[in-house]
């Protein structure tokens, strides 16, 4: 089944914001001073489910995703759907 721009869409929406709750997550946890300003050194995770793994490497594949590793991937920056 083909991918669509809308399932793209829906999937990188999720993408960033399970990315953000994590970066988040990560930062909030003790022994992290905040104010030594160390921001959160995840930059890459895997997917969140709910989309299908032909979602993602076709993300990957128009560049809005970069694979890093096994079933990990990380955020372009600047590159969004308009």
């Amino acid at each position: 089944m083909p991918v669509t721009d809308e399932d793209m869409k829906k999937a990188l929406k999720a993408f960033r914001k399970r990315m953000k709750m994590t970066q988040l997550d990560e930062d909030s946890r003790l022994g992290h001073s905040p104010l030594t300003g160390a921001k959160s050194k995840i930059v890459s995770m895997q997917p969140p489910a709910g989309f299908g793994k032909e979602v993602w490497e076709e993300l990957a594949n128009k560049g809005f995703l970069k694979r890093d590793g096994v079933g990990f991937f990380e955020l372009v920056p600047g590159k969004s759907f308009s």
